[in-house]
């Protein structure tokens, strides 16, 4: 990340909105504030939301691990690629 910004997230926050993204049935999942913001950040970090959903994610704690290892202290960031 850069030396000149620092992304704050709310883990905990972060991980309950992404779980409940991934366990909702209803297509209506993808209005939820959490896929606006990080479709912000970068759009992949959704993707990879959408194959929780398919691969049956239902474990908050798989959901925690995801943010952990993307927005954790040792986490490679959520890094945006302009196309």
């Amino acid at each position: 990340m850069s030396r000149f910004f620092r992304l704050q997230v709310d883990l905990d926050d972060l991980t309950d909105a992404m779980h409940q993204f991934v366990t909702d049935p209803q297509p209506s999942r993808n209005d939820l504030p959490v896929v606006r913001e990080l479709n912000d950040i970068n759009h992949d970090l959704v993707d990879v939301l959408e194959c929780m959903v398919l691969d049956g994610t239902e474990e908050r704690q798989d959901v925690a691990d995801f943010v952990q290892a993307v927005f954790g202290a040792q986490g490679s960031g959520p890094v945006k690629a302009e196309s």
